[in-house]
């Protein structure tokens, strides 16, 4: 595939989001309207918030809970992902066996019965989401990669394939092997679902504001005050589900890190170019390398690709202009060509990016602040579509002081270690991704840097 292809082939892509350049997207609700007061501020418009402000009224009906969002409703992570809604709250299986080893078994059920309420609450509220439980797809495009997805085949649940088995699924010369995790993840219309559940949130009683930044919190004798550029919200209590923007408690600044993702969006598949790769199971996929690719298929059969190029910024900046990077996507579209060269010609119709946030341990952490007044969970490391459910059960746990399985989880009662101040954390941010790399490239093999990442319990293989 030459430069010249590649351009062509993104030249007529729309510069935003698929999912939200739809005509269905819900009008802007208005901005606060002066002081108000209320049982539960909630503070965050993508799921996070809108997971918490839902099973709150659905705990307690007579609570009452407004919703405040900053622009508008999934209009950042929630709003432009991927569409994988995964069981895993520990980002992966791996990860949480050796962070948590005693509760790993468990946090892989906790996991699956959390997708298990997604499904009903989806059903229960008529929420039009796509949702598609078809499993997840890894493919192995190294070859000491086809060893480590072999030993990860769990019976039934999570079948290995071998060459030709996988590229009997999806058809790509680059696969050597796969393991399909056939019960483990749903694919969404993200854009749709956020929708769907602000629309049955409200229906509960909830109020949601958009446009309306929280400029600040602090105590006010028995309550949290909620300062806007529009007013303020006395609340009893407060749920904080910022993620990847700036967090409003001063302890959690270095909690967290903002990092880029990019994605593309193809036109959609004719019949004949649909049939030349398959995947008439229409799993999600993802590959096997640290800097990994995720795919999906969505309702009009094109291709979302994402993934591989994750970018970090100094000094941690958010910005508009960085949801655009054309060297990343001219990498994207030539992976997409060597991974299905059979659709070469297909053009793609969107091209964007933004932050999701991470942490030092790759999942969501929890914690309360402000006496057990206000509640947190951040650091969803981009498995927020599904885990955000979870951790809104966990938040309204830690708010009402209740001692329930999951306030005793280690996962819950331990946080993760704090990223280093600039410039060490733009330095270290840097190495560990040319380490990843070179490890993609030399085997797997691990060096110095990754090794003491290792030891010191910050280390990741995706």
């Amino acid at each position: 595939m030459t430069a010249s292809h590649v351009r062509d082939a993104l030249a007529s892509a729309k510069p935003l989001p698929f999912w939200l350049d739809d005509p269905d997207r819900p009008a802007a609700r208005p901005p606060l309207a002066g002081d108000q007061s209320c049982d539960l501020a909630v503070v965050g418009g993508g799921y996070s918030g809108l997971w918490t402000a839902l099973r709150a009224k659905e705990r307690d009906p007579g609570r009452d809970v407004v919703l405040v969002e900053a622009d508008r409703i999934g209009g950042a992570a929630s709003g432009r992902n991927g569409g994988f809604c995964e069981a895993s709250l520990t980002h992966g299986e791996a990860n949480g066996r050796t962070r948590w080893p005693d509760e790993a078994a468990r946090l892989e059920e906790l996991g699956l019965a959390n997708l298990d309420d997604i499904e009903v609450t989806l059903r229960r509220y008529g929420i039009d989401c796509d949702f598609r439980r078809t499993g997840q797809l890894a493919v192995a495009t190294r070859p000491h990669e086809v060893e480590e997805l072999r030993a990860e085949a769990e019976g039934e649940s999570a079948v290995f394939l071998d060459r030709a088995a996988v590229r009997a699924e999806v058809d790509s010369p680059t696969y050597l092997a796969g393991l399909w995790s056939k019960d483990s993840c749903a694919t969404v219309d993200p854009a749709r679902l956020v929708w769907g559940l602000a629309a049955a949130a409200e229906r509960l009683g909830v109020r949601i504001v958009e446009g309306t930044p929280v400029e600040r919190i602090r105590r006010a004798g028995g309550q949290i005050a909620v300062h806007t550029n529009h007013g303020t919200i006395h609340a009893q209590q407060v749920a904080l589900g910022t993620n990847a923007y700036r967090p409003l408690l001063r302890r959690l600044r270095l909690a967290t890190v903002p990092v880029y993702d990019y994605v593309l969006m193809t036109e959609p598949l004719t019949d004949e170019q649909l049939a030349s790769i398959g995947w008439s199971n229409r799993q999600g996929l993802s590959d096997c390398g640290n800097q990994f690719h995720y795919y999906r298929l969505t309702a009009d059969n094109r291709i979302l690709w994402g993934g591989y190029d994750a970018v970090y910024h100094y000094g941690r900046r958010v910005r508009a202009s960085y949801d655009q990077r054309q060297e990343t996507f001219d990498v994207l579209a030539r992976q997409f060509f060597e991974t299905f060269p059979q659709l070469a010609g297909v053009r793609f119709s969107h091209r964007w990016g933004g932050a999701i946030d991470t942490c030092t341990r790759f999942c969501a952490f929890f914690g309360t602040a402000f006496g057990g007044r206000v509640a947190y969970a951040l650091g969803f490391t981009g498995l927020g579509v599904g885990a955000t459910r979870f951790g809104a059960d966990v938040m309204l746990d830690l708010l009402a002081g209740e001692d329930t399985e999951r306030t005793r989880l280690a996962l819950v009662r331990k946080r993760p270690l704090p990223f280093p101040p600039e410039p060490i954390a733009w330095i270290g941010i840097q190495l560990t991704r040319w380490s990843l790399a070179r490890a993609d490239a030399r085997a797997g093999h691990r060096n110095v840097w990754l090794r003491l990442l290792d030891r010191l319990g910050l280390g990741f293989d995706s």
